[in-house]
């Protein structure tokens, strides 16, 4: 089992014990003898026998490794607790529960005002059970409030949902809120002992059923006085399973200092080529998770929505951005694919080209001469990939997109994630008119026009330029486990498309988008360690404010890739970006500081190694044949061309272990 997640386990079952203690400690002494099962043929009036719904905990997000992302944890809530009055009327039942509420406040200063009516009411018909006057207290909080708590006051207990990273991939992870407000008037059968809580946004929301475990039950029994008998649990709650997702939490962590460091508002996706596992998504800026527990306020949320910077949106996957030169890739594969050109085809290209009323620039306006592909990738030559783009016509190179996985949902579990825009000739004519010409498929070839994407769909794409000849389906989420650590749902490596693109075709991108960062526009992102291949973009976004964006997008290593990868960076109103010098630069800063963890990962897998027995040797008894006894000798073994573990392997290595839970140890008793 993973050492993460028997930690994350056996502090849950701890405050889960504590927490069951702490819910059967009532001021009440218990008569001797009897329980919450016995009963009586006579009518007690003030008698009650309750039973209540014990609301379970959620089960734990985790990252690959059993970090937590949401966990549940004990709070507290301030309760009044009423006593059975004899003979006591409205007035003086108010002014016993005013004269606590002082001292609550005295305590805990953010105590709530019941009015007299709700005092008097909750009195009548639900005294025997607490009337909570606070939001949740923490158990700091709660340390320096008990010693001070009157004979009519309790700390009551309750689950409540904690994320110990505050903003670390909120978009993702989601939070959770209450269900609705606790009863009032005489108490219903099986009604909540606390509010309950449901997913409202991303993982949270999209698993809720996974998450939200199964309530159990509690029996309460008040004799004519008021007194308690021992309760009883005839169900206890079952947590919630466990999701794990694929986020490396570590290298999350790293990817959000990165864009706090780099840029004011960006995003950077990080995906495995061979399994499809998203082990990075972050999106800058970000919110705390921790200000929707156990709710938000109306202010402010309505402070997080009209934040100028836009917090609540997630940019890795919600925004439409027009992709710029990362785009090129796609209409140079379509080209060489198709016969179009060649590796060696010589297009001269101008600083610039006038069609119609339009005049298309190069990026740096200065003429070119006769360059090939691979020259053209490598210095991003708008006016190349303009005239290749007006050769095969926008049908050609958009419908390559579409297989590269552009102008859909990439199918991860993920609350509004866009689905980009690739056009079509019946867009065209719907929203412009006509059908597409030759400025459109110039325009449209350097990433520029109707195009709408996201950076986890870039990031999806150079996956499937790494990859070669598949689109990797991608994945968020590796397991789902019951509470008792059974797996319920694995992740299982598989293809989304067949590209249908020729191996050279590939091979020759590669080759430009090495040539990118080897002294090419993308030169700042170079790495000490391995061949980075990749592609930068610069693109008009919010023309009306003259908001630019820049990309860098790629993979690494050269050969064999492993690590395909998305950044983009978010100029400033009238800024001029660019992706060498905005967006490289945070691929760069990210995977540095990674060297020796990455060559690790990337590096060549050993060669087998076999022992050859003396028995085995040649007849001819050849002396470079014949080993001395006992030598090893290295023998190669053909790699597997997906590099991926099997699934046994899978399990035992990269997935966590199932969670083994005592089932007397549920929380609730």
């Amino acid at each position: 089992m993973s050492k993460p997640i028997a930690t994350f386990l056996s502090g849950l079952l701890a405050v889960s014990v504590t927490h069951s203690q702490e819910i059967a400690l009532l001021p009440e002494t218990p008569p001797p003898g009897g329980s919450a099962s016995d009963g009586s043929i006579f009518t007690r009036k003030n008698a009650r026998a309750i039973t209540l719904a014990i609301p379970a905990p959620r089960g734990p997000i985790l990252d690959r490794h059993g970090e937590p992302l949401a966990q549940s944890r004990v709070a507290w809530q301030l309760g009044l607790q009423f006593r059975q009055f004899e003979k006591a009327d409205r007035a003086f039942v108010i002014n016993w529960a005013r004269g606590h509420l002082q001292t609550a406040k005295t305590l805990y200063p953010a105590v709530s005002e019941p009015t007299d009516d709700e005092l008097w009411s909750h009195y009548e018909e639900r005294r025997w059970l607490p009337l909570l006057i606070s939001s949740h207290i923490n158990l700091a909080e709660k340390q320096k409030i008990e010693g001070g708590l009157s004979s009519g006051l309790i700390l009551h207990p309750v689950y409540q949902r904690y994320y110990p990273e505050g903003d670390l991939a909120a978009h993702i992870v989601g939070y959770t809120g209450s269900v609705g407000k606790l009863p009032t008037g005489p108490i219903n059968f099986n009604e909540p002992y606390w509010e309950e809580t449901e997913g409202r946004s991303g993982l949270e929301l999209l698993l809720n059923r996974e998450l939200a475990g199964q309530a159990g039950t509690k029996k309460l029994l008040f004799d004519e006085t008021g007194r308690k008998f021992p309760e009883e649990l005839p169900k206890r709650p079952r947590p919630g399973g466990a999701v794990v997702t694929t986020l490396n939490l570590e290298w999350q962590r790293h990817a959000e200092k990165v864009l706090k460091d780099k840029c004011r508002r960006g995003a950077f996706v990080l995906i495995d080529v061979n399994t499809g596992e998203v082990l990075v998504m972050a999106s800058r800026p970000s919110f705390d998770l921790n200000r929707f527990v156990p709710g938000i306020s109306t202010k402010d949320f309505e402070e997080l929505e009209k934040d100028p910077s836009t917090p609540l949106y997630g940019r890795a996957f919600q925004s439409k951005y027009p992709p710029g030169s990362c785009f090129k890739p796609i209409v140079a594969l379509t080209a060489l694919n198709d016969g179009e050109i060649t590796k060696n085809t010589a297009i001269d290209c101008p600083g610039s080209l006038t069609l119609g009323n339009h005049t298309f620039h190069n990026h740096n306006k200065r003429a070119a001469g006769s360059i090939n592909v691979v020259q053209a990738l490598a210095s991003s030559n708008n006016i190349w990939f303009g005239k290749v783009g007006m050769r095969l016509g926008s049908n050609a190179f958009l419908n390559t997109a579409r297989r590269f996985g552009f102008g859909e949902k990439t199918g991860l579990p993920l609350i509004g994630e866009t689905a980009g825009l690739v056009p079509t000739n019946e867009w065209m004519l719907a929203n412009h008119k006509r059908r597409f010409m030759d400025g459109d498929a110039f325009n449209l070839s350097i990433g520029q026009g109707s195009l709408e994407v996201s950076p986890l769909q870039v990031a999806q794409a150079m996956a499937g330029i790494a990859n070669g000849g598949v689109l990797p389906k991608l994945h968020l989420v590796n397991q789902v486990q019951d509470p008792f650590g059974r797996v319920i749902k694995q992740a299982i490596p598989e293809r989304r498309n067949w590209l249908g693109i020729d191996e050279k075709a590939i091979q020759t991108v590669r080759e430009g988008m090495r040539e990118v960062v080897d002294g090419g526009t993308g030169r700042s992102a170079g790495l000490s360690f391995t061949e980075l291949c990749g592609k930068t973009g610069t693109a008009q976004w919010k023309i009306s404010s003259k908001t630019n964006l820049a990309w860098f997008a790629g993979f690494l290593p050269f050969d064999e890739p492993r690590f395909a990868f998305a950044a983009v960076y978010e100029g400033r109103p009238g800024e001029n970006p660019s992706g060498g010098k905005n967006a490289a630069p945070i691929v760069k800063a990210f995977f540095e500081p990674l060297k020796d963890e990455i060559k690790e990962i990337i590096a060549p897998a050993p060669k087998a190694l076999e022992i050859v027995d003396e028995s085995e040797t040649p007849a001819d008894g050849d002396a470079e044949d014949v080993p001395t006894e006992g030598v090893l000798r290295a023998q190669e073994v053909e790699i597997l061309e997906t590099g991926v573990m099997d699934e046994e392997e899978a399990v035992s290595e990269e997935i966590p272990k199932a969670l083994p839970v005592d089932p007397d140890e549920i929380p609730g008793e």
